[in-house]
């Protein structure tokens, strides 16, 4: 689905992204634009039947990985296996605007600085979408381990915020057919949950979105399956030093382009790379809105930081190339080379003093390793 620009929306985007110093052209959908070649904003992440069976599954991921080894979007071991049945959703539930057709409503602004200030009252309601977004994605980080499957981490996700009384908010999102992302190993972002089976060693993104009255909360972890080797645990660490460098600079009067900075100087220094294509996004009543959150030292015009402001960052770091390349799913995202990725993600609001983080760990999240 594209977005609806106006001839004059589009020409007024077209000159401000002309000006000194503006290098990032966005005219596409929050989650999927089809210039990969600029910066393109990233989806917090984007049906029922019963879990497949494990030793099923097993024989069809070695069937697949036999089949797609000369595929070459096939960049490592991950491999597109059997998706179940779209999860239904109860009636009465309040759904977002996209849940039947899969096209967002929301028109983003012409120009990228156009950012909008929340009033007390949607502060109000994101701090209740966000804190019940936390609960769902530490269920789901407590359900991560060896023999699970990425479909049964998906059941948890979607019966776990209908629970709450919220909506998944990846489902059916400019048609992803599921309610979060798992995103194992090479798999960069948007890996969509079906019969892949976690294994001993491998990390997984688990990214996870809840619609409550009317707002998006947004986060993601990458979590260990098992014991992971200790070049895993570099990557994950430092891609969490990374992302919480990058929300230390955040306060009022801060240009968003920083951010990028203080998360390149973090992971330059390591020999990782960080992943281009991908921002993060501002967030509230839609998605995905302004501004853009440009992970990689940048001077693209997308305004400065205001009190009332809502956004993600969520770095997405690679232990190889930051090259990637795209599934004829028109969703998943690997490594060019095979090599794994990691990435955090908050979303966070601007005060008048400072930031607050909406998506805070509790007592009930999976510990970090680097804590215990």
């Amino acid at each position: 689905a594209a977005w609806a620009w106006t001839a004059s929306a589009l020409a007024l985007a077209v000159v401000a992204a002309c000006l000194p110093g503006a290098t990032t052209l966005v005219v596409g959908p929050a989650a999927r634009a089809p210039a990969r070649g600029g910066t393109i904003a990233m989806m917090g992440g984007k049906g029922f039947g019963a879990p497949a069976k494990k030793a099923k599954a097993s024989k069809k991921a070695a069937a697949a990985r036999s089949a797609g080894a000369t595929q070459p979007y096939y960049t490592g071991s991950q491999r597109k296996l059997e998706l179940s049945p779209r999860r239904p959703v109860p009636a009465d539930a309040v759904c977002p605007d996209y849940a039947e057709t899969g096209v967002p409503g929301y028109q983003r602004p012409m120009l990228p600085w156009d950012i909008e200030v929340k009033t007390p009252e949607q502060i109000a309601g994101m701090r209740e979408a966000c804190r019940i977004a936390r609960e769902v994605l530490d269920v789901a980080g407590k359900a991560v381990r060896p023999g699970v499957s990425t479909d049964e981490i998906d059941a948890i996700v979607h019966e776990e915020s209908l629970k709450r009384g919220a909506y998944p908010s990846p489902l059916n999102y400019q048609s992803f057919p599921k309610s979060v992302c798992t995103s194992v190993n090479e798999v960069i972002c948007h890996g969509i949950p079906d019969a892949t089976i976690l294994k001993e060693g491998d990390i997984v993104n688990v990214d996870v979105t809840c619609y409550v009255g009317g707002y998006h909360g947004d986060l993601s972890e990458t979590f260990a399956v098992g014991e992971v080797d200790a070049e895993a645990k570099r990557l994950v660490k430092v891609t969490y030093d990374s992302w919480q460098a990058a929300i230390a600079i955040c306060k009022p009067g801060v240009p968003y382009k920083q951010i990028g900075a203080a998360i390149e100087e973090v992971v330059a220094p390591s020999g990782f790379t960080i992943v281009r294509g991908f921002v993060g996004h501002g967030i509230g009543s839609a998605f995905h809105m302004p501004p853009n959150v440009v992970h990689h030292r940048n001077d693209d015009r997308n305004g400065e930081m205001a009190p009332g402001h809502t956004f993600t960052i969520e770095p997405m770091i690679n232990e190889g190339a930051p090259s990637y390349k795209e599934w004829p799913d028109k969703w998943t995202i690997v490594t060019s080379d095979g090599k794994r990725s990691a990435q955090f993600e908050h979303t966070l609001l601007i005060t008048e003093d400072g930031v607050e983080v909406l998506t805070p760990r509790t007592v009930n999240s999976q510990p970090m390793w680097w804590n215990e």
